[in-house]
């Protein structure tokens, strides 16, 4: 019976603790907060006196004090251990501290398609870091996106909420609707799906989101009909105050043997846009690279693509594989994910009639998520140019994960590939670069003619090497001294356009293909002063040798003239921003932008938001056989990652399992969800037949060795084998007489005649041999022969 009251007891207690918990809802813990003067010396005594253990120093005059007698949690404040202290003469002030309820704002959405888009949630640094530039508090806010292509479903309920009328015409109808026009087959969805990349509402029970959420959106409809000049001029330059960022999925065709780009009105509205759009700082530009690589084409020979005026922006595969669309140029800037092969996963997005799609393809589907990058880092920095906007994709973008076979470093270290750019768009490091970026200074063109004004013929199946030596406009107004944008003006004949390829190597050593070869490109006309633009000189010296080869594999070509033309700045840019290249592109270790603390030797010991902590630097992105975690690391003033080990079997993974590989490493191969070692034979380990090998080798070795000196000592024992005596020495008295450098050789010479009664004919043959060395000594001073 006492029992059972007991335990009646008890209950109700523990019912009155949980109300009172939860009317009070503070939690007390171990620790007080107390501000004393005097230093650490005295926060110690005080601490003592009371018997509270000095924990350490909070800032300034503010220390922690612990009791080991209070619990660490309580709903009731520790009074009885309290109020001594506040007494104290010395306590100047004091606090008993309260644990409070902070959560981790992780993004959460509840679109339906929010899980499928991994090209922006897969993490462990294999997306482009959008999440973590959201967590950043960005979002899109205040930037205005426009979508040029063949109109916008301004009502789709993914889109309406950040529709924007002023950022939107049809300029095919003539009227401020954008609307695209519907038929059976959908053809104009284009559009549709492009803007929902970009701004698709987030949190909204419908399709996913947009890389921007929060920006405006608007649509110009002007694929949808005849495109002229005059109508690429109007949707280039369409409210350039208002809107900031124009998007284009669209060129001339990708067929592998058109040569084509903006005429003379569309040419003006790009420089209209850059010298006067956004108020002065330049519209932005963002436009895809191309889909033609399977026809063989090159973007080099689409002026949009390659104009300096463009962010061009390549495709990457959910593996990080080149597409088999993709087309490789040097024009191309950098590189968002989009769809592959078959198997690998497509961009999903809005489609037309208030729909959602997953299978949106191409670098179509890139270049808005681009732009959608782009705005966030706009966000954080609304006054960035148009040129400071390339300059902060160049110094971020990350090489790693993506795979080509011309990966090469320029002559600054930046890392760069025909297919993919400068790499992958790393949204986190774009925020964080933005914030404290100082405006690049003023462009300058350094244009230099070849001064061979001579035509040079390439001959059948050979090349020409056409030197350039400059010295970047030096002393002069155009002064070029570090590098942006490099183009060859080229004209040039040739009976089989196709067949021409075209390289320019720098100063540094770069060797940039301006033109691959196009085999359905059998046109004769050659190329009309055609700008061909490399980015892979970035950041490079201006000055010194240029090479220009032009290899024919038809029968008759000619150079008649070109031109370089390079454009950069005289001051250095990386150092007005602390930005240093360090072999990939993202993994800058300069403290100025990328580290939150610092030792007083200068090394990191913190990294920013949007940065993982690699030994004593912060990288943007975690290196081949690391992934980027935030679990168990600590951190004073951000939550932070940090690059740690993948399993021995994964190039790439999310973590340090077997099982948690996306790419095998080499030597091993994927069987289910692991990767295994590939085994020779499907039977022996290669790294046990190595030893083996050796084993046998050593082996071997010992039983020929051994067989050698037992057959010697077999002989030796049967009277086969002799040895031979050595014979007596006799002491040679001439050894260690002869002096090299003796100045009286003619009684050097005597006392030798005397001493060994040489024969006349070999005395003087002696007396040569040392009269031609001291010679030798004596014509080479300080030297002996």
């Amino acid at each position: 019976m006492h029992g059972s009251i007991h335990v009646v007891k008890v209950l109700i207690f523990g019912i009155f603790l949980l109300l009172v918990e939860s009317v009070v809802g503070k939690h007390f813990t171990d620790l007080w907060a107390v501000y004393i003067k005097g230093g650490e010396e005295m926060a110690k005594a005080v601490a003592a006196r009371h018997g509270f253990i000095y924990v350490g120093q909070i800032m300034p005059d503010y220390y922690h004090f612990q009791h080991r007698k209070v619990a660490k949690r309580s709903t009731f404040a520790s009074t009885h251990y309290h109020q001594p202290l506040a007494e104290d003469s010395d306590v100047l002030w004091v606090e008993q501290q309260v644990a409070k309820s902070r959560q981790k704002r992780n993004v959460a959405f509840n679109d339906p398609k929010w899980p499928l888009m991994w090209y922006l949630n897969r993490g462990s640094g294999l997306d482009m870091n959008v999440l973590k530039a959201w967590d950043m508090g960005y979002t899109g806010k205040g930037v205005v996106v426009t979508i040029l292509d063949d109109g916008i479903e301004k009502d789709h309920p993914d889109l309406s909420r950040n529709y924007d009328p002023n950022a939107s015409y049809d300029v095919n109808g003539h009227d401020p609707d954008p609307q695209p026009r519907y038929d059976y087959s959908n053809e104009n969805r284009h559009g549709t799906r492009c803007a929902g990349e970009v701004a698709a509402h987030a949190d909204n029970n419908v399709c996913g989101l947009g890389v921007a959420y929060n920006a405006r959106i608007g649509g110009v409809r002007m694929l949808d009909g005849d495109v002229t000049d005059s109508v690429e001029a109007q949707s280039l330059g369409l409210n350039f105050d208002h809107i900031h960022i124009y998007s284009a999925s669209w060129g001339p065709d990708d067929d592998g043997r058109t040569v084509d780009g903006p005429a003379t009105l569309a040419r003006k509205a790009f420089y209209d846009g850059i010298t006067r759009g956004r108020k002065g700082l330049g519209s932005i530009y963002v436009w895809a690279s191309g889909n033609g690589g399977r026809d063989s084409d090159n973007c080099n020979c689409d002026g949009y693509t390659n104009s300096i005026y463009t962010i061009s922006i390549s495709s990457a595969t959910e593996n990080g594989h080149i597409p088999w669309y993709s087309e490789a140029c040097s024009s191309t800037l950098a590189t968002t994910y989009s769809s592959g092969s078959g198997g690998e996963k497509q961009i999903v997005t809005t489609d037309l009639r208030k729909s959602c799609t997953e299978t949106h393809t191409g670098t179509s589907g890139s270049a808005p998520l681009a732009a959608g990058i782009i705005a966030l880092a706009l966000e954080a920095n609304p006054m960035l140019t148009w040129r400071d906007m390339q300059h902060i994709v160049v110094e971020t973008a990350k090489a790693d994960n993506l795979n080509a076979p011309d990966w090469a470093f320029n002559g600054v270290g930046k890392k760069v590939s025909h297919s993919f750019g400068f790499g992958l768009m790393d949204a986190a490091a774009m925020v964080s670069l933005a914030r404290n970026w100082t405006t690049v200074p003023a462009q300058h063109i350094c244009e230099i003619r070849c001064s061979d004004h001579n035509s040079r013929i390439i001959p059948t199946n050979g090349k020409i090497f056409v030197p350039l030596t400059t010295d970047g406009c030096e002393h002069t107004v155009n002064h070029v001294k570090y590098l942006e944008h490099v183009q060859a003006r080229i004209t040039l004949s040739s009976y089989r356009r196709g067949e021409i390829r075209i390289f320019l190597s720098s100063p540094s050593n770069t060797r940039s293909t301006l033109l691959a070869k196009r085999t359905r490109d059998v046109s004769k006309e050659g190329f009309n002063n055609w700008a061909f633009m490399t980015t892979h000189n970035w950041g490079e010296p201006a000055k010194g040798q240029w090479t220009l080869e032009i290899e024919n594999g038809a029968s008759i070509a000619e150079l008649k003239e070109w031109t370089l033309v390079m454009m950069g700045t005289s001051p250095h840019l990386t150092k007005r921003n602390g930005s240093t290249q360090s072999g990939s592109n993202n993994a800058t270790s300069d403290g100025s932008f990328t580290c939150a603390g610092v030792t007083s030797n200068g090394i990191c010991i913190e990294c920013k938001p949007g940065y993982f902590k690699m030994g004593e630097h912060c990288v943007a992105h975690c290196p081949q056989h690391y992934f980027g975690s935030v679990q168990g690391s600590k951190s004073m003033l951000h939550s932070q990652g940090e690059c740690k080990l993948c399993h021995d079997s994964c190039l790439n993974c999310k973590g340090s399992k077997p099982t948690d590989c996306f790419q095998c490493a080499s030597g091993f191969e994927r069987k289910g969800d692991v990767c295994e070692k590939k085994m020779i034979w499907d039977l022996l380990d290669p790294d046990v037949m190595k030893h083996l090998a050796w084993a046998i080798i050593l082996c071997i070795a010992a039983i020929l060795l051994f067989s050698v000196v037992f057959g010697i000592l077999q002989a030796r024992e049967r009277g086969r084998l002799c040895w031979k005596n050595k014979p007596n020495y006799v002491p040679d008295w001439g050894k260690g007489h002869y002096d090299g450098v003796t100045p009286n050789l003619a009684m050097h010479d005597r006392d030798m005649e005397a001493e060994f009664s040489l024969p006349a004919k070999t005395h003087t043959l002696f007396s040569q041999a040392i009269g031609y060395k001291h010679q030798r000594c004596s014509n080479r001073p300080g030297q002996f022969v």
